[in-house]
Parts: C-alpha cells; sequence; structure tokens
C-alpha cells in the first residue's frame, strides 16, 4: 500500500520546522527499497491568503480529502487581515472541516533536556470539536456576540456524543500504556456541561474494569502538574482545559518548543506541533523543530496502527530513536540551552540517523 500524506507549511516558524521535520522523515523513509509515501503540498495561512485570498483554500481542502493524513505548520491568524481574523484559524477550520475529534498531546521527560519534572510520561486527550472554544461549536458563525460594546457572550458547547468518543479514545490508550485515566473538569462550579463532560466519562469507564480511574478540579490538576507530573497516564478533558494543561505539561519537561500532537478522527490524522508560530523569531534559524518531527512520529504510528503497515512502524521508531541518540550528544536548539540552529540540529540528527541505521544493518 502507498501513503498520500499532506504538507501544510504555515506561517512564523512554520516552514523551518516543517522544513526539517520532512528531511528528517524522507531519510528515515529512504531506508525502504521502494517508495511507498508521496507528499502533496497545500498552500495555508499567509501564503493561500495571498495566492488565494484565504487562508484555508477550497482546493487545500480539496487536496486533504484525498490524504491519509497530513502535516499541519503553525498559523499566525493575528496577523491576517481584520476580516479573515473574524473567522476560525486554519488549524480549527481543519479541525473542524474533518471532525478531527481527539487531539492527542503525550509530554514525556527526555535524555539530556534539562526539565522542571522528571518521570514524566502522560498523554492528554482532549476533546476537539466543542467546549470552550465558541469557534468550534458553530455549523456557521463564530459562536460569540457582543450584545452591547461591553457585553460579550461566548458559548461553551457539550454533547454527549462527543464526550463519549473521546472518552472512548483515552480509554483505549490506557489499556496500551499503564492503565490509569484521569478526568479533569470543573462541575463543581459548571455543573451543566462540565457535570455532562464527568459523568458521561465515568459511564463509558464502565466498559473498562480494568483501568484505574480518578476526577479531580482543572485548578487542582494545574497545581498536581506541576507538583506531581509524573503520577499521571492518560489525562480526559475538554478542549480550552486540554490545551491550556498541555502547554504546562510541555513546559515542564523542558520546553513547549518539543511538544508534539496529533488531530485525529477514525479515517485521517494531522500532526501538529502543540507549540505556535513564534514570529519573533521566525526566520532567525533557531527554531526548535522537535514538536513537529514527535508529531511527525506520532502520524506514522497512527498509520501502522490504523493499515497495520509495519514499515510505518520502523520508521516512527527509527526517528524516534534517533532523537534520543541525537539528545545523547548534547545537540539542542538554544529555547533547551544549546548553541545548534534549526538547520545544524537537522543536519546533526540526519548524521546521526544514517549512523544508527548502519549499527542496525
Amino acid at each position: 500500500m502507498s501513503y498520500l500524506i499532506g504538507v501544510l507549511k504555515g506561517d512564523g516558524i512554520g516552514p523551518e520546522i516543517v522544513n526539517s521535520s520532512m528531511r528528517i522523515l524522507k531519510t528515515a523513509l529512504s531506508q525502504f527499497n521502494e517508495p511507498f509515501v508521496e507528499f502533496v503540498e497545500c498552500p495555508i495561512g499567509a501564503e493561500a491568503i495571498h495566492s488565494h485570498q484565504f487562508p484555508v483554500p477550497a482546493s487545500t481542502i480539496a487536496a486533504l480529502k484525498k490524504c491519509h493524513g497530513w502535516i499541519l505548520g503553525p498559523h499566525d491568524s493575528a496577523s491576517y487581515p481584520d476580516l479573515l481574523k473574524e473567522r476560525r484559524n486554519p488549524s480549527g477550520e481543519l479541525r473542524h472541516t474533518f471532525d478531527l475529534f481527539a487531539n492527542i498531546r503525550p509530554s514525556q521527560s527526555l535524555p539530556g533536556v534539562k526539565s522542571v519534572a522528571s518521570g514524566v510520561d502522560l498523554v492528554i486527550f482532549r476533546e476537539n470539536t466543542e467546549g470552550f472554544y465558541p469557534d468550534r461549536n458553530m455549523y456557521q458563525g463564530t459562536g460569540e456576540w457582543m450584545i452591547t460594546p461591553d457585553v460579550a457572550i461566548s458559548t461553551g458547547v457539550f454533547t454527549k456524543k462527543a464526550i463519549t468518543r473521546i472518552a472512548h479514545a483515552a480509554f483505549q490508550r490506557a489499556v496500551e500504556r499503564r492503565g490509569k485515566v484521569t478526568i479533569v473538569h470543573k462541575a463543581n462550579v459548571i455543573k451543566l456541561g462540565s457535570g455532562l463532560f464527568l459523568r458521561t466519562c465515568q459511564e463509558v469507564a464502565k466498559a473498562y474494569p480494568q483501568v484505574e480511574v480518578e476526577d479531580i478540579h482543572i485548578d487542582a490538576m494545574a497545581a498536581h502538574l506541576v507538583r506531581r507530573a509524573g503520577d499521571f497516564d492518560v489525562i480526559v478533558t475538554e478542549n480550552m482545559f486540554g490545551d491550556i494543561l498541555s502547554d504546562l505539561a510541555g513546559e515542564l519537561v523542558g520546553s513547549l518548543g518539543m511538544a508534539p500532537s496529533l488531530n485525529c478522527n477514525e479515517n485521517q490524522a494531522m500532526a501538529q506541533a502543540a507549540h505556535g508560530s513564534a514570529p519573533d523569531i521566525a526566520g532567525q534559524n533557531i527554531a526548535n523543530p522537535m514538536g513537529m518531527i514527535l508529531s511527525t512520529v506520532m502520524l506514522c504510528n497512527w498509520l501502522h496502527v490504523k493499515y497495520q503497515d509495519e514499515r510505518l512502524k520502523q520508521t516512527a521508531s527509527l526517528i524516534e530513536h534517533t532523537l534520543g541518540e541525537t539528545l545523547k550528544k548534547n545537540l539542542k536548539t538554544k529555547d533547551l540551552g544549546g548553541n545548534e540552529t534549526t538547520t545544524q540540529f537537522t543536519e546533526a540528527f540526519i548524521q546521526t540517523m544514517n549512523e544508527v541505521s548502519i549499527k542496525g544493518r
């Protein structure tokens, strides 16, 4: 079987980190005699506004519908023309259009990386289509209204269907990992919406009696992560809470620049680093590509599970192993206390991958 992978470079540091990840992925794929992955470049963000007058053009959507998955660079929607700022940002538009309901964000302690917390190996399952992000909740419109110049209303939406499917995804992963799920909510105050989230997750838990379950309020969870992040396995929560907690968890293990994520449904997946476009350092060749590289690893692993293709598992394993070996050489970008540029880190990574491949033969 062969695969179509979309490539969307995005804004800010997006082209730099996506190019790095693509070079590494293509090197890993070169271990196989026959090519089986084809890449399809699609415009998005500022590039698409320039060429198509819209950040997510119809041609990009049409191309992605034919892809098994895609790699998305970060966007800088704050810099778009005012009229376009009122619409969903590019990643939100893709998540909404393709119903990518699960945003999976792991955080793990890595060798050679100075961090606030140690011994961390957790994964956050963030419901991706509703909750307290109003732009995800509407068929049309943003889900926010200005009643007067001094009064704003933002909607939060919770449905049993959406909660049920993210809960199943989280519990299924817990069965494969260490068998523990933490439900994060605020049902003591947001009694209906967050209450429905908690109750529905607890109902789903009954189908997984082998999994240990606890629930923690979002404010307490932020404190628990700082104090004892290593105690958690799988965390399931709504959209905004998951976004905030995953940024915190990324910084706790070293840097948000190394935080990966995957957005998926049952049929397609989108690799997207958890961080933003960092326009303040764009073009300086100092961005950390690790989050994008590890997101690409997640995409390969997701494709392996869906299609049972060992080549994809081997590709992901080679990249992941090489990352560990590269960090052991103390080769790191500026945000991790190193001196390597984005290009130098990428070159060192590829050289290390070639060394690892030779040893493995």
